[in-house]
């Protein structure tokens, strides 16, 4: 569904943040990105979103090359992005920033349904729906952010360190939510810190180090990996 060929990016003129990276992402899996901070994970999401223009390579969703395209035309296409530290609309209630996940959206007869969908997907937002955006707890607008993608109905979710900053407890759930996003037939590729809990619930995962891809297999494989136990699961 989605390939990366060769990828880099810059950060200004002189700082390559992506050498080369070249991964695919199949229909239906979940593909965790897991590295430290700096090695250009984000890099690759907003490059793939469009916020960023590649120095090199090529970016193919469904076959079409999507590496020039504006952020607005790769969201058009199915790919929506949850960007790191949620961004939600701080001044909208809960039901406005639904809304305006499904603002590119024609058929606005089903929006309606799909607002109640997230109301039982995220139970919480429903409770919350009147209440301001900037109101809410990291958790609760960590979902919101979800659910404000998923009302654009997207072919791809990208999820950029989705559990960042939160408790425990709201880890658990978020990473419960995820999964049962994806049972419901979402494909997704996910960056996150918090390598055991992206493992676990992954198919396929990809190490990412200094912008480039030094590991790549089964998320069961990669867990099992000294290397990975040893640099990301405080496994000695």
């Amino acid at each position: 569904m989605l390939e990366i060929r060769d990828l880099r990016t810059l950060h200004g003129r002189k700082i390559e943040a992506l050498k080369g990276v070249s991964l695919t992402v199949n229909s239906g899996e979940i593909v965790t990105l897991i590295g430290a901070n700096g090695a250009g994970k984000s890099t690759l999401l907003k490059s793939i979103a469009g916020q960023l223009v590649p120095d090199a390579g090529e970016i193919l969703f469904q076959g079409q090359a999507i590496h020039r395209k504006t952020p607005h035309g790769v969201a058009a296409l199915g790919i929506v992005y949850v960007p790191e530290g949620r961004r939600v609309f701080p001044r909208l209630t809960v039901k406005e920033n639904l809304q305006m996940g499904a603002y590119l959206r024609r058929d606005r007869s089903t929006i309606a349904e799909d607002e109640e969908r997230m109301m039982t997907l995220f139970p919480v937002l429903r409770d919350r729906q009147r209440q301001m955006g900037s109101t809410l707890s990291g958790g609760e607008q960590q979902m919101l952010a979800m659910a404000r993608a998923l009302m654009a109905r997207p072919k791809v979710l990208m999820l950029d360190e989705p559990s960042m900053g939160l408790a425990p407890l709201m880890v658990e759930k978020i990473f419960r939510i995820i999964v049962e996003i994806h049972k419901q037939g979402m494909t997704i590729l996910m960056v996150e810190q918090n390598a055991r809990q992206a493992l676990e619930v992954a198919q396929r995962a990809y190490v990412l180090e200094t912008g480039k891809i030094v590991l790549e297999g089964s998320a069961r494989d990669l867990m099992h990996n000294p290397q990975v136990q040893h640099a990301y699961l405080g496994i000695e």
